[in-house]
């Protein structure tokens, strides 16, 4: 056996020998380990189911990738694109590309009896995935919309609902306005359910309609789209993808028809931004972490060498090297640390799993969009945040344990 290892061992399980102030300044250094480890869990687990979360309802209205007209811009008014069953294969073929969908959205004017609202009706067919809308559904159903007849049919946000006082069964009077007309064109809907994301900007927006009613605003033929829309099988792979799909529109352009790609980054990209900011505060609460457990150990080592002098003038007079004498007590922090290290698991773990069940701590929606503080279990972030810390102070205490160096062995032997 390790002799330097057991008799690292022999002094960590002899608490009752430990004077009162060594006993109570090394829990605290325990403690403090304990802590900052639970608190850096919980707070990775947050900040990923935060922004899985956000991301998720981002991609739910604009998917990884929206394909549209080289001539259109970032407005809801858009300049038609032919469907092409050809471009359609080929992006399918593109790796990662999961799903593929056509839309046609079209800016308009809900007007009741006392009020007025700004909108957006998005076009769908029957083949567009609506399972995120499915998923916020809070009342009534989603549009039915088949291949055989158009619907009147429209899904609205609950917050559109509040404002203009609109429920399932309602009608919807609409009117949208095209260049070069002086009249707006009148449009009866009918709502047939009610959505909720918490996410103002597009539930204050977005009204989900049958493709062919934007198309016959837009007085377009049943061949024009607004564009695409693409999902990938992995966001990690977005940048990647986005340039393989750029080169493939390029590839395919013609003079009467260029396609543009934007993805759900360049799209929202303030969103984006703000999340990424939430990455630096987070790293500033890591720093802070460990460098707290990693003070607080270096005092309980300084106490544990100061208490046990006479113990390290005996081995130096025994003829031990300050190597082999420092390793001791390394050894004797990894186990204080590593006693922490289980308790911080076991405290940030249960709190994560606590509010991942329950959903107890609440938020307010109209700022952070989400209703409760989102847990997201990631295995392989917890095991690197238990090696980052015990390794963060291992290379803490090397300075402060050469403090062994300079003892003396006749002067620490004689201490009583």
């Amino acid at each position: 056996m390790n002799t330097e290892f057991f008799i690292a061992k022999r002094v960590f399980s002899q608490k009752g020998n430990r004077k009162g102030i060594s006993n109570k300044i090394v829990s605290i250094a325990v403690a403090s380990i304990s802590l900052g480890l639970a608190v850096m869990i919980v707070s990775v687990a947050i900040l990923l189911g935060f922004k899985n979360e956000i991301r998720s309802k981002v991609i739910g209205f604009g998917t990884h990738f929206q394909i549209v007209n080289f001539d259109s811009n970032l407005s809801f008014e858009t300049n038609p694109v032919t469907i092409d069953s050809n471009l359609i294969s080929n992006f399918l073929e593109t790796p990662h590309v999961t799903h593929i969908q056509q839309f046609a959205i079209k800016p308009g004017i809900i007007k009741t009896e006392d009020a007025i609202h700004g909108i957006v009706l998005k076009g769908v067919d029957a083949r567009y995935d609506l399972s995120f809308f499915n998923n916020s559904l809070i009342k009534g159903s989603l549009p039915q919309i088949t291949d055989d007849k158009q619907t009147e049919e429209v899904l609205i946000s609950q917050k559109i609902g509040q404002l203009l006082k609109l429920d399932t069964g309602d009608k919807l009077y609409c009117y949208f306005y095209n260049d070069g007309e002086s009249a707006p064109r009148p449009r009866r809907f009918i709502i047939s359910g009610i959505y909720s994301t918490s996410m103002s900007e597009f539930d204050e927006l977005y009204i989900i309609g049958d493709l062919r009613q934007v198309q016959s605003l837009y007085g377009w033929h049943k061949s024009e789209i607004s564009g695409y829309e693409l999902n990938i099988d992995n966001f990690e792979l977005l940048d990647e993808v986005y340039y393989t799909l750029r080169e493939l529109t390029m590839n395919n352009a013609t003079e009467s028809s260029m396609l543009r790609v934007y993805s759900i980054k360049q799209k929202y990209s303030m969103i984006f931004d703000w999340l990424s900011v939430l990455d630096m505060n987070v790293w500033v609460l890591l720093f802070l972490m460990l460098t707290v457990a990693g003070i607080n150990m270096i005092s309980g080592l300084l106490i544990i060498i100061i208490e046990r002098s006479r113990m390290i003038g005996i081995l130096k007079a025994l003829g031990y090297p300050n190597v082999k004498v420092r390793k001791i007590f390394i050894y004797l922090t990894t186990l204080l640390s590593a006693r922490g290290l289980l308790w911080g698991n076991i405290a940030g773990i249960g709190i994560c799993f606590i509010q991942y069940s329950t959903g107890i701590i609440k938020l307010d929606p109209a700022s952070y969009y989400i209703d409760t503080v989102p847990i997201y279990f990631n295995f392989p972030y917890i095991i690197f945040l238990n090696i980052g810390t015990i390794t963060a102070i291992l290379l803490m205490i090397i300075i402060p344990s050469m403090l062994i160096s300079k003892i003396s062995p006749i002067e620490a032997i004689s201490i009583e």
